[in-house]
């Protein structure tokens, strides 16, 4: 196995040399620098991590915390992360809680354990005894995607106001009046965020909101069935329905079909966060864009940005949804 000692040899330089080129901890000639980087690739050397992460005090190593990945939006935003990690040579510990709380505190330890330079946090829902050990990392640099703001990190989010309004003022343009909504948990920041919205486009356009129209689930395809056919089984019914992220419209989408009732002479539907398959739905649905993608790409390049050229971490880092139209909604 090639040492660190075979590097200086060929090189003709010290072991100190060697090490100063690899961890960049003081200033080397730009001839004795080259003659130790065409030893390390003639060798094949490959440097100890922890080592180097030892010397420099740093690890290059990004932490996140989700709770589920399964979630093709989280899926997105994760691939956005590991994205900007890969595009500045750090790496990305990925840890999926699967909404069981003791395992999230069980995992942030374990990153912890692993020495990372910043983490990240993308949760459904906002879990009190993992924010209080957030409070308790000190200077660790911290963001939060998707997610309730914690007062000592970046939130990086959408504007689900904005989106919530987006969705609702494209069915009133639309000539459709009787709007309900499929909702997430009533805890959740962002399913709060677009119920706003929905509220503010209805009342700035002097529509009544039926309350019996607004139906909670989890927001999973079996929350938005289950939400929808709460709907449907009423004597009056909405003739569209804004729902609060497209694994809920795919589940609305069966429960309606269901029923012997069409998408959308029956009823239009409109979704949010236009993951991969909405466009690939029949008929494929229309939607609000969140930029996921985007989200996970900024999330990263903020902390490493941190990290590497000490900028200060904005409190919030909000992106602006946009309205994809197919053929889900009623003309």
């Amino acid at each position: 196995m090639v040492s660190i000692k075979d590097v200086a040899q060929v090189a003709g330089v010290s072991v100190s040399t060697v090490s100063h080129v690899i961890n960049e901890t003081r200033f080397v000639a730009p001839l004795t620098k080259q003659r130790v980087i065409e030893a390390i690739k003639n060798l094949g050397f490959q440097p100890s991590m922890m080592a180097r992460a030892l010397k420099v005090k740093r690890t290059n190593i990004i932490g996140m915390l989700v709770s589920s990945s399964s979630n093709p939006f989280f899926a997105d935003v994760v691939r956005g992360v590991e994205e900007g990690c890969y595009q500045h040579n750090f790496s990305l510990i990925l840890c999926n809680s699967g909404h069981q709380p003791d395992r999230q505190l069980a995992n942030l330890t374990t990153l912890l354990q692993r020495r990372i330079d910043a983490l990240l946090v993308m949760t459904t829902k906002t879990d009190p005894a993992l924010y209080d050990q957030l409070s308790k990392l000190g200077k660790l640099p911290k963001a939060i995607l998707d997610s309730a703001p914690h007062p000592n990190a970046c939130t990086l989010q959408d504007d689900s106001v904005l989106g919530g309004r987006i969705a609702t003022k494209h069915l009133i343009d639309r000539g459709l009046t009787k709007i309900g909504c499929l909702m997430g948990p009533d805890d959740h920041p962002r399913s709060i965020e677009r119920l706003q919205g929905f509220k503010t486009a209805m009342e700035a356009a002097h529509l009544p909101i039926n309350e019996n129209w607004l139906a909670a689930g989890m927001l999973t395809a079996s929350g938005g069935y289950e939400a929808m056919k709460q709907i449907l089984a009423l004597e009056t019914r909405p003739d569209a329905i804004f729902a609060f992220n497209d694994l809920m419209a795919m589940g609305a989408y069966r429960a309606v079909q269901e029923q012997g009732l069409s998408i959308p002479q029956d009823m239009s539907i409109v979704g949010y966060d236009d993951v991969e398959y909405a466009s690939y739905m029949s008929p494929a649905l229309t939607t609000i864009k969140q930029p996921s993608f985007e989200l996970g790409l900024s999330a990263a390049e903020t902390l490493i940005s941190h990290l590497e050229e000490k900028t200060e971490m904005p409190p919030v880092v909000q992106l602006v949804p946009e309205l994809i139209m197919r053929n889900s909604v009623k003309h």
